[in-house]
């Protein structure tokens, strides 16, 4: 009996088949690195599909003819539609690959859900069935079929012609209405799209394909960055140059995370408003996942620049403050402040030689500046005849090196100054500082100390040894640094005799 359905089994086509199914199966196990669960998938329908043939063989070895008959038609058509799977990932998976052309999924998909339609009519055409015949009786029901599916046909042509022309692919930023986010998956059906808010949202293909939509930093178009726009207002007393000027320079210099540094913020008058001017910063964002953090951070640097400089965001017109308030009161705010501004000086090496009443002058004559995390507070080689008095925060003093390379000196914290050489001599900065954490300070300019120096003409003496331990420093430094480049010359001297010493004696 068994050799009677193994005879029964092995029919004609069987070897083919076989001979097909290893051959692929093995090509894709040996290739196919991402794929292989799919792979067994497929093997455990091709296994099936033979088990089905061989219940045909049962059935024939009986001497049941007619059911054998249609058993292994069915297991023909099952087999073939493996073999048309397996036929497809070899092409699309390893093949194309190979070949550095790149197709979307939803192109094999279709490719292989073609061949499976092709093979079924070559079967059922095997079997006598008249497929125009077919075709015509069933006119009607597909008219009909096709009338309530049109919503999902939209879909799904929509999601192939997406990725056809590549308009839309996994890992684009995009914008649609009021929606933005990355997009994670594009299916027959829809496209997913994931929020910054971690909202997974289903976007049917067909309204991607009616509607527009914008793509952020398209690779394709070699665009690495997206430009955004941060409005504020002005006072018109303010001329529009100093604000331009002042603005660019904070954002410019400043280290801003996430902020491209090439093509450099732009700052512009955009608009006339009621009671101020209407100005933008145009910075490029490099990685639209922290827009609005990024954003806030420009929009911190432009305040603190609009601080320092004396000028305030302006508010509407329609906006009015009512402060009910005497001399008295006033007098108590201002007392409040110099003896906040005193309490600064008060630990201040450089103003130690100061009586009270000077110490108050100098107070009197600070002008607040605040800085943003990351804001270039004065760079080396600029002249600036003031000084910084740090409140609070810290800022990082770095010496540049003459091949660009940036040496951290010293952190400062809350209760120094920074740039009493320029102050005290008008020599240019020789440092670069940049704002550690977001900085409050005060600024003492020359002429604010001007009188107090001119009085006392002997302050110079006692501030000069202070002066001189900075100046000895920076100069330790230089010499360090010289003395490494010159032990670096020396030892690529070495390097190029010992190599002309080896090649002229042939050693190896």
């Amino acid at each position: 009996m068994i050799a009677t359905v193994i005879d029964h089994l092995w029919r004609d086509e069987t070897p083919y088949i076989l001979s097909a199914a290893l051959l692929l199966s093995a090509l894709l196990y040996y290739t196919l690195s991402g794929g292989r669960t799919t792979l067994r998938h497929t093997l455990l329908f091709l296994g099936l599909w033979f088990a089905v043939d061989a219940v045909a063989a049962i059935f024939s070895a009986r001497g049941e003819a007619g059911v054998a008959a249609g058993v292994h038609q069915a297991a023909l058509l099952g087999l073939g539609l493996v073999l048309i799977r397996l036929a497809g990932l070899a092409l699309f998976r390893v093949l194309l690959p190979r070949l550095y052309i790149k197709t979307p999924r939803i192109l094999e998909d279709i490719v292989v859900i073609g061949g499976y339609v092709l093979w079924a009519m070559v079967r059922m055409t095997s079997l006598g069935v008249n497929l125009s015949s077919l075709v015509a009786t069933s006119a009607v029901i597909t008219a009909v079929v096709a009338f309530a599916m049109q919503d999902t046909l939209g879909n799904i042509l929509g999601g192939l012609a997406l990725q056809l022309d590549n308009s839309l692919e996994i890992g684009d930023w995009v914008k649609l209405d009021d929606l933005s986010g990355r997009v994670v998956e594009i299916q027959w059906r829809y496209t997913a799209i994931l929020t910054r808010n971690g909202e997974k949202v289903v976007v049917p293909n067909s309204q991607l394909m009616k509607g527009k939509f914008t793509v952020l930093l398209d690779p394709d178009l070699g665009l690495n960055a997206w430009r955004r726009w941060v409005w504020f207002n002005v006072d018109y007393s303010v001329a529009p140059g100093l604000v331009i000027a002042a603005v660019e320079r904070a954002v410019a210099e400043a280290e801003i995370i996430n902020v491209a540094k090439y093509p450099a913020p732009s700052c512009a008058v955009m608009d006339f408003v009621p009671g101020a001017m209407r100005y933008a910063v145009r910075y490029w964002l490099l990685d639209p996942q922290d827009d609005d953090l990024t954003d806030s951070s420009v929009r911190i640097h432009i305040l603190t620049a609009l601080q320092r400089s004396g000028w305030r965001v302006a508010l509407p017109d329609q906006v009015v403050h009512l402060v009910k308030e005497d001399e008295a009161y006033r007098d108590r705010v201002y007392e409040r402040e110099l003896q906040r501004r005193l309490q600064a000086l008060s630990g201040v090496e450089l103003f130690a030689f100061l009586s009270d009443a000077e110490r108050r002058m100098v107070a009197e004559r600070l002008g607040y500046s605040p800085f943003a995390r990351g804001a270039m507070m004065t760079h080396q080689g600029a002249v600036a005849h003031w000084l910084y008095l740090i409140t609070s925060g810290e800022a990082d003093v770095l010496w540049v090196a003459p091949n660009g390379e940036k040496r951290l000196l010293t952190t400062v914290p809350a209760g120094n100054v920074l740039g009493e050489m320029g102050l005290m001599t008008g020599a240019p900065r020789s440092a670069t500082v940049v704002a550690k954490t977001d900085v409050e300070a005060y600024r003492l300019d020359k002429s604010g100390f001007e009188d107090i120096i001119r009085a006392r003409p002997e302050l110079a003496e006692s501030m000069a040894h202070i002066l001189a331990a900075r100046i000895q420093q920076i100069d330790e430094l230089q010499t360090q640094y010289h003395q490494e480049q010159t032990d670096a010359e020396h030892a690529q001297h070495r390097a190029v005799l010992v190599k002309r010493i080896r090649d002229f004696f042939g050693l190896k």
